[in-house]
């Protein structure tokens, strides 16, 4: 069994759910407390074993590669000025080098279709497909520990109000074992009486390489897209394919209110600057526990 050594990360998207704040800047590089978005999805990913990180970006997404390679101004400025601390946080940022690839999708033809310009970056393996704007704690090392058990094709879950189910991918589920749960099939958003299940999909997926042969010829489907969902659907019953429940904290960042929440609680948990916020939500009338 061939390990998960590279992952996908489409960037390549509008951002129409958070203007305007999204209108010049990409909702990738919003940023969490201190960090942007994807770089939070990069530290997941390395945190799982990942080796090489490959963006699939589009028209003004200069800012995603910029973020990700070495700053000789800033860093020569920090080193003259002593600060250590700074340069250390830099550094950081920056992976080795040939490690970060970066491919444009030129048309706006869905997730399926950004995922596929990857294929031959990809190779003859298995890979890891994270979307950005979910900021979770930890689900791709989660993905990769139950991946050394089982194999196959994996995808994170979180099980949501059924209502919520119109806005989502959700599986039909099947037995549960080592927890996992079988996956039977895959709806992209469906209505909540038809839904087969309250599980989302949470953008989090380990995917075998023969998915870029059915996304080769997938015909659009919800909102006129290339939909990832549909190209996993017709894997099931030919390989393995299970769901994961997340164990942490998801926060849906390409919302208003999922990226205001997300800000608050990884602030609230950062030593170094949750009693000074905590003051001023105070200050605000806003109390936390």
């Amino acid at each position: 069994m061939k390990p998960i050594r590279k992952a996908v990360f489409p960037v390549a998207g509008l951002g129409t759910r958070i203007l305007p704040a999204t209108k010049s800047m990409p909702k990738e590089m919003l940023t969490v407390v201190d960090k942007p978005l994807i770089q939070y999805a990069v530290e997941e990913a390395r945190a799982a074993g990942i080796e090489t990180f490959i963006f699939v970006t589009g028209r003004g997404k200069d800012s995603i590669e910029d973020h990700f390679d070495v700053s000789y101004e800033m860093s020569d400025t920090l080193e003259k000025r002593g600060k250590k601390t700074e340069q250390d946080i830099l550094a950081r940022t920056v992976p080795q080098a040939g490690d970060a690839i970066f491919v444009r999708q030129q048309r706006p033809l869905g997730l399926g279709h950004a995922v596929w310009c990857a294929r031959r970056i990809v190779g003859d393996e298995p890979f890891a497909v994270l979307l950005p704007d979910e900021l979770i704690e930890g689900a791709t090392g989660e993905l990769t520990a139950a991946y050394a058990k089982a194999g196959g094709n994996l995808v994170s879950v979180l099980d949501i109000p059924r209502e919520a189910t119109g806005s989502y991918g959700v599986i039909d589920p099947g037995a549960q074992k080592d927890g996992m749960i079988a996956v039977k099939g895959l709806v992209e958003k469906p209505k909540p009486a038809e839904a087969p299940s309250t599980l989302m999909l949470t953008g989090r997926y380990i995917l075998q390489p023969e998915i870029f042969a059915k996304l080769e010829d997938q015909k659009p489907g919800a909102g006129n897209e290339i939909q990832l969902t549909d190209a996993m659907a017709r894997l099931i019953g030919e390989q393995e394919f299970n769901a994961v429940p997340i164990g942490g904290k998801r926060y849906d960042c390409g919302s208003k209110a999922g990226f205001l929440a997300a800000n608050l609680a990884l602030g609230l948990a950062r030593p170094d600057i949750a009693p000074a916020l905590r003051e001023l939500l105070k200050e605000a009338g806003i109390t936390v526990s």
